[in-house]
């Protein structure tokens, strides 16, 4: 396989000499999408408020923490469909493509485990995302960098990220687009939002999406609804329904992945289009969720907001794995492993919190407070053909392969199947406040109390554990003039685990934290804002395995140093002038484990090994002035090399030479209403491997074509 290399000296030059000129210019162009104004369109990549880091309204440049802002003006132009295309436009954080239907996030070297929607949501244990989540019910798209114990209790010193649904409009407005493109990619989407009256409004978006792959056999049907309806019942109360569906049917994908290495330790050669997959195997994934919000003003001052939302997930696949090592010269010696795994996941949550403001000595303060609940039911069920001799089949070489694997019997005829059968409640306390110390000195700083408690077994693993964790934010933000902030910040954050030590006493919950020092800048009359900062994020207390006191019947564990990751994040967005709206991040992630790896702890050294230590991202839009209507873009990401050891004797390394993925996009607006969007992903036709988060891996897509007609009311 031929891989380029790309050196960032060779990339800050092209993209410098292209934003050079306009990124001191200013041309007197101020659309700068303001996000309480719900709905409208914007051509600006800016967004200057988020409510992911705090519950206080307080904006994104006085918020003593990174946060980054996917805008919904960014997602349609690069027609950015699904969260994975979203988030690898996102400066600061790395999607981790194991599986076609399966991935994991991380940021600073650390997995997300927390997502939000609307601020609503609690973290999980899997930080995998299952199935494909629709972009088109998001308004926007929040990422707080770092630890966010405040508004999430457990997780990990990495980020969160938080979905803002789509809200009525007072006006009537009307969005459909259509799609074609490669792989036979058909996709159809309607959004209908406005008032009936001065009391009830609402919006509905539909999406239909088909496609086939470049991956061989492996095809998507999509399904999303979402409906939301808002009822003012009083000048001072209004009420928020909405139901949301997701269906992700999936033919042929992926279950791990790729064999990376021979049985030479040599690399292995296989098409860009090779997939492990049968061609009877497919994955369903239904999500369903019911939302509920009362919002209630109390003078000018003061609000609380109730929120309640049930969320129903379901999975229903018969899959097939392929594990072992290739002869280098025949491709055999792999074999094929299949099961039916069924999977329900419901989660309750309730929110209930006041915020307003109050004047001691002079100054006005703010502060936040509330309470939430979180009833968590997890099951799931793993299937295996033992019997019938086609449950472990003898694979041929993939490069010849056309997927046909004999069908095995997969029947739930043993009661005691392996799986998972695990409750989870979680009760949460916090308050957030921000003090003014003077006009320019403002405090920030909140407690969270979270009390977890598990019952279950999760495939012969007892997940019984009862913990509680007071977790904490500080943060000064200091105003060196109308333009610049500075500020510094800690949080911290905690991971409750089940593993025990030689005692049988179970391990304290995982620690981790954030210190973060940096500075927030709007240049040329708010149209651009500069967030430089530097991190420090490590966890203590990861349980492993305690080899020394383990025997073949039974695994004891110790708490061992978890890694710590240090660097310094860039990120500039908003008008460049001229026609120019960008988003530009730099990441340097150095990552220590020495401590780590002596402790015992070996998946530290994968870490820092497969996560890239220099990361570059931007996209830019260049509206053409000669010609109205017409704008160009380009939205390309930018790693370091990564590696991962497959074998430490003889030695095995797996490595990813560091590569560009360039995508570029051509939209000219035929009248007030109709709109052609010409997208093309892959420009080089790089070939490179999506992650080796996981010993196995696959290619990501090459060069590909899409075409939108879009009409608006």
């Amino acid at each position: 396989m031929t891989r380029r290399t790309f050196k960032l000296s060779a990339l800050f030059a092209a993209t410098s000499a292209m934003i050079s000129g306009p990124v001191f210019a200013d041309d007197g162009k101020k659309d700068i999408e303001k996000i309480q104004v719900l709905g409208d369109k914007h051509s600006n990549y800016l967004a200057v408020e988020a409510e992911t880091a705090s519950k206080l309204g307080i904006s994104i440049k006085e918020t003593p923490q990174s946060v980054r802002v996917v805008t919904r003006a960014l997602m349609d132009d690069f027609s950015l469909d699904d969260v994975n295309q979203v988030l690898e436009t996102t400066p600061g954080v790395s999607v981790e493509k194991i599986e076609t239907d399966r991935t994991y996030y991380k940021a600073r070297g650390f997995d997300i485990l927390n997502f939000q929607v609307d601020g609503l949501g609690l973290p999980q244990e899997r930080g995998a995302l299952q199935g494909t989540l629709d972009t088109a019910i998001y308004q926007r798209i929040e990422v707080a960098m770092g630890a966010n114990g405040m508004m999430t209790g457990a997780g990990n010193p990495s980020a969160t990220v938080n979905f803002i649904r789509k809200r009525p409009t007072t006006d009537l407005r009307a969005d459909v687009s259509v799609t074609a493109g490669s792989w036979s990619n058909k996709r159809i989407e309607a959004d209908v939002s406005g008032s009936f009256n001065d009391v009830v409004s609402s919006r509905v978006v539909a999406v239909k999406q088909k496609r086939e792959s470049y991956l061989d056999r492996y095809a998507v049907d999509r399904d999303v609804f979402y409906g939301i309806v808002e009822l003012a019942l009083t000048d001072t109360t209004t009420l928020t329904s909405s139901l949301t569906y997701q269906s992700n049917d999936s033919d042929s994908p992926l279950w791990g992945a790729l064999a990376l290495f021979d049985n030479k330790g040599q690399p292995t050669n296989y098409d860009v289009s090779t997939s492990t997959a049968a061609d009877w195997a497919y994955w369903n994934n239904t999500s369903k969720q019911a939302f509920v919000e009362l919002e209630q003003l109390i003078g000018d001052n003061w609000s609380i907001l109730a929120r309640y939302a049930h969320t129903q997930n379901e999975q229903d696949s018969n899959l097939f794995y392929v594990y072992g090592t290739p002869d280098a010269e025949t491709g055999l010696g792999l074999t094929g492993y299949a099961s039916d795994y069924q999977l329900r996941d419901r989660v309750n949550l309730l929110d209930v919190y006041a915020r307003g403001s109050f004047e001691l000595f002079g100054q006005t303060h703010l502060v936040a407070l509330g309470a939430s609940e979180a009833d968590m039911y997890y099951f799931d069920r793993s299937l295996y053909d033992y019997q019938t001799g086609n449950g472990f089949p003898a694979m041929p070489n993939l490069n010849e392969w056309d997927g046909a694997a004999p069908v095995p019997t997969l029947e739930d005829v043993n009661p005691n199947a392996p799986g998972s059968d695990v409750h989870s409640e979680q009760s949460s306390q916090y308050v957030s406040a921000r003090f003014s110390i003077t006009e320019e000195l403002k405090l920030l700083g909140g407690l969270r109390y979270t009390n977890w408690q598990t019952k279950g077994l999760s495939y012969g693993n007892d997940k019984g554990r009862e913990q509680s964790n007071t977790s904490a934010h500080f943060g000064l933000v200091y105003t060196v003039n109308d333009d610049i902030n500075v500020y510094s910040s800690y949080s911290d954050t905690f991971a409750p685990q089940s593993e025990k030590d030689i005692t049988g006493a179970q391990l304290a919950p995982i620690e981790g934290d954030t210190k973060e020092l940096g500075v927030k800048a709007e240049l040329f009359d708010s149209s651009l804002m500069l967030n430089v900062a530097l991190f420090n994020a490590e966890q203590v207390n990861i349980a492993v395995g305690d080899a020394a006191n383990s025997t073949p019947d039974q695994t004891v564990h110790k708490a061992a140093p978890g890694i710590q990751s240090k660097g310094y994040e860039i990120e500039l967005s908003g008008d460049l002038g001229y026609g120019f709206s960008a988003n530009l991040g730099f990441t340097h992630t150095n990552i220590d484990v020495s401590d780590t790896v002596n402790a015992g702890n070996i998946q530290a050294q994968l870490v820092k090994d497969y996560t890239p230590k220099q990361v570059f991202k931007l996209a830019v839009k260049h509206e053409v002035e000669a010609i109205e209507g017409l704008s160009f873009g380009l939205n390309m990401r930018w790693q370091d090399d990564i590696s991962r050891i497959q074998n430490p004797q003889p030695l095995v390394v797996t490595k990813q030479d560091a590569y560009a993925i360039v995508n570029m996009m051509a939209s000219y607006d035929i009248n007030e209403k109709v709109n052609l969007t010409f997208n093309v992903n892959n420009v080089f036709d790089q070939q490179y491997l999506n992650s080796l988060y996981w010993a196995q891996g696959y290619y990501g897509a090459p060069r590909n074509f899409a075409m939108t007609l879009n009409w608006s009311l």
